[in-house]
C-alpha cells in the first residue's frame, strides 16, 4: 500500500441517493454504476455514467485496480521490493532508471519545491519516521532530541536529486516519499483509462481524492462536500458542484500526537524540520489537474494561513481555508474558488 494516510480523506460524496437515475436514449437506459475497495492504505470510489459502448462495471474495476497495483509497485514506501524503495536504498550518489510515472512524480515535486520556495518536499521520509510518521518511525511518536533531527538534516533536500535522461538520481543518502502527490496522480491515471474506455461523466476518489467531470443521467451535477476540520465527529463544512476540476483537502487534524500540551501534525514544514505550528487547520484546493490540486494543499497547509492564502491568490490558485479561532473555525475563499464555486457551488 502507498498510504500512511498523511493526508486524511476530508471528502465525502453527497447525495448518494441520485444512483437509481436512469435515461433511456436510443433503447439504452443509462445509469450511474459504482464499484470501489481498499487502495493505498484506505478506500478509492469510482462512480460513472455507463453509456452505450462502455465496458461492463467488472472490467473497468479490473483496469482501475491494475493502476493501483501498478502505482503500488512503482511508488509504495510501504512495500520493499518497490521500485521507489530500491532507490532509497541506494547509496548516495548512484542513479536508477525509472518508469515516466515516477519520473512525472519528481518533476512535479521539484516545481512545487521551487515555486513554493522550499514549503514542498518530496525528500521528508527521514524526518517523518523520525518524528513517528513514517513508514519506519515504529509507531512511536515523540519530539526528536536536536541531535537526531541535526542528523536528519543532512539526508534531507529536494535539490539534492535530479533526473538524468530516465533516470532518478541523488547526490545524498535521501528517500523519497509521494504520499503528498500519489493519490491524486493515480486519480488521474484511473480517469484517462476512464476516457479510453468511452466514459465521458464521472466522480473518481482514492484515499479523500477527487475529480468529476460531466452529469449524471437526471442532468444533475456531481456533488461533494467538503469536511469541516473536527477530529471527533464528522462535519459538512460546504457542499459543491463540481465540473471538470480535482479537489484535494489536507488538514492536520486527525493524524497528530500531544506532548506536553503541544499539539504536532503529521504535516512537516521542510524549514524547520518540524511539524507545523499554526492555526490553519485545513485547506482545500481545486485544479483541473487533481495531481497538482494534491501537491497544492499541501503547500498551502505548510505556508499557513496568511503566507499560504498570500501565495494561493498570488498564483490564483482556487483555495478554500479553514482557520482554527477560539474553540471554533473560521473560513475564507481566495477570488479564484468563489469564481468557481459561488451560487450555491455551482461552476
Amino acid at each position: 500500500m502507498i498510504a500512511a494516510a498523511l493526508k486524511q480523506p476530508a471528502l465525502v460524496a453527497a447525495l448518494a441517493a441520485t444512483l437509481a437515475a436512469t435515461l433511456v436514449s436510443c433503447g439504452f437506459s443509462e445509469t450511474v454504476e459504482e464499484f470501489g475497495g481498499p487502495a493505498q492504505g484506505s478506500t478509492y470510489s469510482v462512480k460513472y455514467v455507463s453509456a452505450k459502448g462502455v465496458p461492463d462495471k467488472a472490467a473497468l474495476k479490473a483496469d482501475v485496480e491494475a493502476i493501483f497495483a501498478e502505482v503500488d509497485e512503482q511508488m509504495s514506501t510501504y512495500r520493499d521490493d518497490s521500485l521507489i524503495e530500491q532507490f532509497n536504498r541506494s547509496p548516495a550518489g548512484s542513479c536508477m532508471s525509472m518508469p515516466a510515472g515516477v519520473l512525472q512524480l519528481i518533476e512535479t515535486g521539484n516545481t512545487l519545491h521551487r515555486d513554493s520556495g522550499g514549503a514542498f518536499d518530496l525528500t521528508l521520509e527521514p524526518l517523518l519516521d523520525l518524528w513517528g510518521f513514517g513508514p519506519r518511525g515504529n509507531g512511536e511518536r515523540r519530539v526528536p532530541s536536536e541531535h537526531a533531527l541535526q542528523e536528519v538534516r543532512g539526508r534531507i533536500g529536494q535539490e539534492r536529486l535530479h533526473i538524468d535522461g530516465d533516470r532518478l538520481c541523488k547526490d545524498v543518502d535521501l528517500q523519497v516519499d509521494f504520499n503528498s502527490i500519489a493519490a491524486g496522480y493515480t486519480v488521474d491515471r484511473i480517469i484517462a483509462r476512464l476516457v479510453e474506455q468511452g466514459v465521458s461523466s464521472y466522480l473518481v476518489e482514492a484515499t479523500g481524492e477527487l475529480k468529476a467531470v460531466g452529469r449524471k443521467p437526471d442532468g444533475q451535477p456531481w456533488r461533494i462536500a467538503l469536511e469541516a476540520p473536527r477530529d471527533d465527529q464528522r462535519a459538512i463544512q460546504r457542499v459543491i458542484e463540481l465540473d471538470g476540476y480535482g479537489i484535494s483537502t489536507s488538514g492536520d487534524y486527525r493524524n497528530y500526537f500531544e506532548e506536553q500540551g503541544v499539539r504536532y501534525s503529521h504535516t512537516l514544514d521542510p524549514q524547520t524540520a518540524a511539524p507545523i505550528q499554526h492555526t490553519l487547520a485545513a485547506v482545500t484546493v481545486a485544479a483541473p489537474s487533481t495531481l497538482m490540486a494534491d501537491g497544492l494543499s499541501t503547500v498551502l497547509l505548510v505556508l499557513g494561513p496568511d503566507k499560504g492564502f498570500e501565495y494561493a491568490e498570488r498564483k490564483g490558485i482556487a483555495a478554500f481555508f479553514v482557520t482554527r479561532e477560539g474553540d471554533g473555525f473560521v473560513t475564507r475563499s481566495t477570488a479564484t474558488f468563489e469564481q468557481l464555486f459561488a451560487a450555491g457551488g455551482k461552476q
